[in-house]
């Protein structure tokens, strides 16, 4: 077994590491964001529309990072955007369509 080389020493390279980082203090911005926005917002349908927002755009961010997306191919991109965009769509459209009717009820 004399030909098995040692190829890496457990450490991350710089750019990668830089890269890590640049994602860490991005994500921690949103987060904080949303944590201000919490407190100092009251409840509305915008607050909770800001939160599904930024939930998706950290997702967003998160997948094209780490998962590799942000180097794909175009279309791939936007066949895994597109639908997100739809469901967030379709679940504000309901929470709306929801407090509507909990309203016209009073």
């Amino acid at each position: 077994m004399s030909n098995i080389h040692e190829t890496s020493t457990g450490e991350i390279p710089k750019a990668k590491t830089k890269q890590i980082w640049k994602v860490f203090w991005i994500l921690l911005g949103l987060t904080a964001l949303e944590f201000v926005i919490a407190f100092v917002f009251p409840p509305s349908m915008w607050r909770v529309g800001v939160f599904v927002f930024l939930t998706i755009v950290k997702a967003f961010y998160i997948v094209a990072d780490f998962m590799h997306l942000g180097h794909e191919v175009k279309f791939l991109v936007w066949s895994i955007i597109l639908p997100m965009i739809f469901v967030a769509w379709f679940i504000l459209a309901m929470m709306v369509e929801g407090d509507s009717v909990f309203t016209l009820r009073l």
